[in-house]
């Protein structure tokens, strides 16, 4: 996915604060399960958080960059175990979207 601009990123930002997360990764890594679930979510939702589980930062990273990869989306953010997510949809759902739920949080 291409990176996103710095405007894209804060307001993406914004918008995620205050969203849980909808996906853990948790200690049998990055499943296939877990890559359709975030695809699945990423879909449905376009703005999700992920929570990755365990205390090596060396595994998380790595676990972020594969989950990146497999699913195409974009790292908007990253802080402690959890990442912020971002993939467009490619037929935006106006009643699951964060985007459009959320859009009013973004000043």
């Amino acid at each position: 996915m291409a990176s996103l601009s710095t405007q894209e990123s804060k307001l993406l930002r914004q918008i995620g604060h205050s969203l849980s997360p909808v996906v853990i990764i948790g200690g049998q890594g990055l499943t296939e399960n877990v890559i359709e679930e975030t695809l699945r979510a990423l879909n449905d939702h376009e703005l999700i958080k992920v929570k990755i589980v365990g205390e090596d930062r060396e595994v998380r990273a790595q676990v972020i960059d594969l989950i990146s990869q497999k699913t195409n989306a974009a790292v908007v953010h990253k802080i402690g175990k959890v990442i912020l997510l971002y993939k467009k949809s490619e037929q935006q759902n106006q009643k699951l979207s964060n985007l459009v739920r959320y859009a009013h949080l973004a000043k």
